[in-house]
C-alpha cells in the first residue's frame, strides 16, 4: 500500500464490509489509522501548541468522523488526508471557539489566594454576630460594645457611660441573653 492511499482494492472506501449492518469495518479503520494517524497527529500537535493530550483527542475524533462518514467519501480521490486535515483543523477551531465562549478555568494558584477556612468561618461568625447585635436595643448594644468589643471592665464601662457599675452588670446580663436569642434565631447554637 502506498503512503498516500487509504484503502486497498479489497477494501474500497465506498464498501465497508460489515458497515451496512452497523458493525465497523475494523480493517478499514486500521488502514485509516496506520496511514494517517501519525502525520495527522504531527499536524494537529502544531495547531494545539504542543498539547499532546489535546492532539491525541483531536486525531481520535477526526478518525471517528471519517468512519461515520465513510459512505460519503470518494473512493476515487486517492487519499483521504486532505479531508482528514480539514476535519481536524475544524475540530481544533471549534474547540478554541468553545473555550473562548466559556469562562476561563482557574488554576490552583488562584485558590491559594483565598482566605483560609478558619478566616472564612471567623468572618461569617463576625457577620452573624454583627447582624444579631443590630436586633438588640440601643442600650443593650451599647453595653456589649463597651464591655466585650472594647474590653472594658464593668467599672470602666460605668465611668465611660456615666451609670452605676451594678447597672452595667445588669445590662450585660440581659444584653447577653437577648444576643443569645438573636443568634439562635440565625441558627447559631451554643
Amino acid at each position: 500500500m502506498r503512503n498516500d492511499e487509504v484503502v486497498t482494492e479489497e477494501h474500497p472506501v465506498g464498501r465497508t464490509g460489515g458497515h451496512d449492518t452497523g458493525a465497523p469495518d475494523e480493517d478499514l479503520m486500521r488502514a485509516l489509522y496506520r496511514e494517517h494517524a501519525g502525520p495527522l497527529f504531527g499536524f494537529v500537535l502544531h495547531l494545539v501548541a504542543g498539547d499532546r493530550q489535546r492532539a491525541e483527542d483531536v486525531v481520535q475524533e477526526t478518525l471517528l468522523r471519517a468512519w461515520r462518514n465513510i459512505h460519503r467519501l470518494d473512493p476515487e480521490a486517492g487519499s483521504l488526508r486532505p479531508w482528514l486535515v480539514t476535519v481536524a483543523r475544524r475540530i481544533v477551531i471549534d474547540g478554541h471557539r468553545g473555550a473562548m465562549a466559556r469562562p476561563r478555568e482557574v488554576g490552583a494558584s488562584a485558590l491559594e489566594q483565598l482566605p483560609a477556612e478558619d478566616e472564612i468561618d471567623r468572618a461569617l461568625r463576625m457577620m452573624t454576630v454583627a447582624d444579631a447585635l443590630g436586633d438588640l436595643s440601643p442600650v443593650h448594644r451599647e453595653i456589649i460594645v463597651e464591655t466585650y468589643l472594647k474590653g472594658r471592665t464593668a467599672n470602666e464601662a460605668a465611668a465611660e457611660l456615666g451609670i452605676p457599675a451594678g447597672t452595667v452588670r445588669s445590662r450585660v446580663f440581659y444584653a447577653l441573653r437577648s444576643l443569645r436569642l438573636a443568634l439562635e434565631e440565625r441558627g447559631v447554637t451554643s
